[in-house]
């Protein structure tokens, strides 16, 4: 997740898809039953919006209020 967060992937089915992809390339057994890959497509979409969120709230506690310096930006 870490990596298609790092190049801006959305949170969207085409995402989930591509992680789906990569975890049965690493030798991640999937179901191919319709029912279990939608809730895996599910859970994996709800997961990966909550790590977008996580980290863009600790990017945005990172960035300094201050301008260069160390000075209030005015």
């Amino acid at each position: 997740m870490a990596e298609l967060y790092s190049v801006g992937k959305e949170a969207n089915r085409k995402t989930v898809e591509e992680i789906i992809a990569g975890l049965e390339a690493m030798g991640n057994y999937i179901s191919d039953s319709e029912v279990a890959r939608r809730e895996y497509r599910n859970v994996l979409l709800k997961e990966y919006e909550e790590f977008i969120e996580i980290h863009d709230r600790e990017k945005k506690d990172r960035i300094p209020a201050s301008g260069p310096g160390g000075r209030e930006a005015s």
